[in-house]
């Protein structure tokens, strides 16, 4: 194996880059907060909600312009049996930062929630928020795994470094700057990361398109040259799979909480929304690059080029098509610069995922579940404990799990599939309870799984319409697989079925409840004859500063015969004081 000096010497200096910066970020902010009496813990998990227009419209682009964007971007474009037409990521994920901005940014900052799965446990308990955090949980450490692994591979092509040392490294960074500044660190890394990707990729792009080995990309975009034309098509079969695979980056794109801890983090409302305008315009500009490198590849006479006469997508190994072309197409110093792009794409979205995923865990399960009582200093050492252990699980499965991209394509379409749904209805819908959040969680689970996941040879147990079978055949070990494709969209019919059950199902125990059909004492989730018991939070604990925030935002409480609002919760003296004396007065006036 030949070591590459120089590629070495420009991911080293990229990475004291990255780590000084990330350092920098958390002395200069170490007490951002605290004279306005904010928890260290909540400016550790929204960055003390002062983040600017430049600083949050960089970290939330950056969060969705990971490793999988641009190398899944390039990957598509390059493959025949897809092209452009199926590169659906840019528009999607641009859609739906979009849609964000436009329905679900001004309620959630505007409430001065702390995390995504606030809303959740302020209205549906903490059983049912703890539920709701699995698959969030799942979805951000496969999505870090995933990344990483391919980070490893990507720097193994170009630097040929061994592949787990590539991945520990890139963690550890990732993992201690994130550990020492929190958000702060995270979005002031981004900057430059973000920057560095843009740099790097567009610096390749005239090398490799000025290759001898290129044809006109203009040509082979309509035309066969090497393959088929890189524009690609939409099959009249296949229209259904575009869609439902289209509705899921618009929407499933929306409830992570790595997207809503950057809406949080915003000095107001309007600021979330113009932050989630702007990522949604670098989403689309940072996606160029990567679609002009899977057209290079697609139009390259690989016989041409130092990588051999068979092309990378008959080796299986089209989904690493943007490092092979920086390596065989470009000169060494530009594809060790671009290869710098890449690591940053890579470590900009892990970095995110673990602090977000720490972040539900120390105040959504530990905090709020647990340990309503605990103090801030501890929820700050939860959090830095749970950073290392959700960053060093995500570098153990990079390392030995080799179906990552599989999982993290089953827990994103759970997010899909469970977690939106439920969004929707916390904070536009009234009148859903914790009985049909349970039932929405199953339903959407059971069609989801039942539809089966290829990538994880998981067969389906649900045939939906229109189900076909075919054939993929391995490449280099010529071994030929069946697998049950299904033609219908069942991943959105799924989230909506969720959604339908979640009404449904709270009403019907509502009704049952409330009209003795079923007696009280077998209300066991309190949700609806001890709606304001002590399984339900008191609201007021969700926010650091109640006083910012209305109750008249907040979920409906109505009192029930004789029992006030005062009196609905367990700890009195944290309701505003104008509030006890008017509940005060109606108990009085009822009497």
């Amino acid at each position: 194996m030949t070591i590459h000096v120089e590629g070495l010497v420009a991911i080293a200096i990229f990475y004291l880059l990255i780590l000084v910066v990330g350092i920098w970020a958390a002395w200069k902010n170490k007490h951002s907060g605290e004279a306005e009496g904010t928890d260290r813990s909540e400016t550790i998990m929204v960055g003390g909600r002062d983040i600017g227009l430049f600083v949050g419209g960089f970290t939330m682009t950056a969060t969705w312009v990971g490793g999988g964007y641009i190398n899944g971007t390039a990957e598509y474009v390059y493959l025949p049996e897809y092209g452009l037409a199926w590169a659906q990521a840019p528009f999607g994920y641009a859609l739906s930062l979009v849609v964000g901005g436009l329905f679900f940014a001004k309620p959630m900052r505007s409430r001065g929630y702390v995390t995504m799965l606030d809303p959740f446990q302020q209205l549906y308990g903490k059983r049912m928020g703890g539920l709701l955090f699995i698959p969030a949980l799942m979805g951000e450490i496969f999505w870090s795994a995933a990344i990483l692994n391919a980070l490893g591979a990507t720097l193994s092509v170009i630097v040929d470094i061994n592949i787990k040392m590539s991945v520990i490294i890139s963690a550890l960074i990732a993992i201690f700057y994130t550990l020492v500044g929190g958000l702060y660190s995270v979005a002031y890394t981004d900057v430059v990361q973000l920057f560095c990707i843009f740099l790097g990729l567009w610096i390749s792009v005239p090398f490799a398109l000025t290759n001898p080995a290129v044809s006109d990309i203009t040509v082979s975009a309509v035309k066969k040259v090497h393959q088929a034309p890189w524009k690609g098509s939409i099959n009249k079969d296949d229209i259904w799979i575009w869609i439902d695979n289209f509705c899921l980056l618009m929407l499933g794109g929306i409830p992570w909480q790595v997207y809503f801890q950057r809406v949080l983090s915003a000095s107001s409302a309007t600021y979330a929304q113009v932050l989630s305008f702007l990522a949604a315009f670098g989403c689309l500009i940072m996606a160029v690059p990567s679609v002009l490198i899977g057209a290079i590849g697609a139009s390259t006479d690989w016989n041409q080029t130092s990588y051999g006469s068979i092309a990378p997508k008959d080796k299986d190994q089209a989904d690493m098509i943007l490092p092979i072309v920086l390596q065989h197409l470009c000169p060494p110093f530009v594809s060790f610069f671009g290869l710098g792009a890449v690591s940053a794409a890579v470590m900009s979205s892990a970095d995110s995922s673990i602090l977000s995923a720490s972040s539900m865990f120390a105040r959504n399960i530990y905090q709020l579940a647990f340990r309503q009582s605990a103090s801030d200093r501890e929820i700050v050492w939860v959090m830095r404990i749970t950073i290392f252990v959700f960053g060093g699980l995500a570098t153990m499965m990079a390392l030995v799990t080799g179906t990552v991209y599989g999982l993290w394509y089953l827990s994103s379409d759970l997010v899909y599939v469970i977690i939106f749904p439920q969004l929707l209805s916390v904070l536009f819908v009234k009148g859903t309870n914790t009985y049909g959040s349970v039932a929405a969680y199953l339903f959407g689970l059971v069609l989801r799984i039942g539809g089966g996941e290829p990538y994880l040879r998981l067969p389906p147990f649900i045939y939906y319409p229109g189900w076909i079978i075919e054939k993929q055949i391995h490449q280099e070990t010529g071994i030929i697989e069946d697998f049950v494709k299904q033609r219908f969209p069942f991943k959105t019919v799924s989230m909506a079925a969720s959604f339908v059950a979640n009404f449904i199902f709270s009403h019907l125990a509502k009704y049952l409840f409330e009209s003795g059909k079923i007696s009280h004492k077998y209300d066991f989730l309190d949700a609806v004859v001890s709606r304001h018991s002590g399984e339900i939070m008191d609201k007021t604990t969700l926010v650091t500063r109640s006083n910012n925030i209305g109750l008249s935002e907040m979920a409906p409480v109505r009192p029930r015969l004789s029992v006030t609002l005062a009196a609905a919760f367990t700890r009195r003296d944290t309701l505003p004081t104008e509030t006890v004396e008017e509940e005060d007065e109606e108990s009085r006036v009822l009497v």
